[in-house]
């Protein structure tokens, strides 16, 4: 099984700061830049030129805690044990979503995924986390991936959270996952470059 020299703190600094697919790009070897003033989420400003849906929510329950949401998802990209422990807390977490800015969505199964963490993607999978192209693509899941390569060509070019390829997905995935990489560099051959995080 592939391991990350990453620690959590590390990390959830990387991923709350929206860096992580930038740092990736450069290398984990040099400390984040700060958090920007305020330290939080802001919501871009909004006003509908549209008409208002006829349909209307009925928000009879309270949504689940951002702050819970975004710890989830962080650390399913690297740590089974708290990944349980939250969602033994609350399980309607399996599917839940962060936008760490700009429509950068990211599920815990889509961290998982992208870290080759076949561990916690399995777990997730096996409490009902809604399987993808991409995690499909670092599990060696040949049949799968060429099925919807078929059904859509276009996805080839899909990307996963934070930017990252089908091909990088493969790629994490290390040997269980080759036959995958090598199908996918037959679609589209791309550069594959060393991933800073893998040992």
């Amino acid at each position: 099984m592939i391991r990350f020299d990453l620690t959590r703190r590390r990390y959830g600094r990387l991923a709350v700061a929206g860096l992580f697919s930038a740092t990736c790009s450069r290398g984990l070897g040099r400390e984040p830049d700060p958090l920007p003033q305020g330290g939080g989420p802001t919501e871009r400003p909004f006003k509908r030129d549209y008409p208002v849906p006829e349909f209307r929510p009925s928000w009879k329950s309270a949504q689940i805690n951002r702050t819970m949401v975004s710890d989830f998802v962080i650390y399913a990209h690297s740590d089974l044990q708290m990944t349980q422990r939250l969602l033994n807390q609350e399980p309607k977490l399996i599917n839940a979503s962060m936008d760490w800015g700009a429509g950068d969505f990211e599920t815990a199964l889509g961290g998982a995924s992208h870290m080759g963490r076949t561990d916690i993607v399995k777990y997730l999978l096996s409490h009902g986390a809604r399987p993808n192209l991409h995690c499909a693509a670092m599990l060696g899941q040949l049949d799968v991936v060429k099925s919807l390569l078929e059904f859509e060509p276009k996805l080839i070019d899909a990307k996963g959270p934070h930017g990252f390829s089908l091909h990088f997905h493969a790629q994490v995935g290390g040997r269980e996952s080759k036959p995958v990489l090598e199908y996918l560099q037959g679609v589209k051959q791309v550069e594959l470059r060393p991933i800073p995080f893998l040992k």
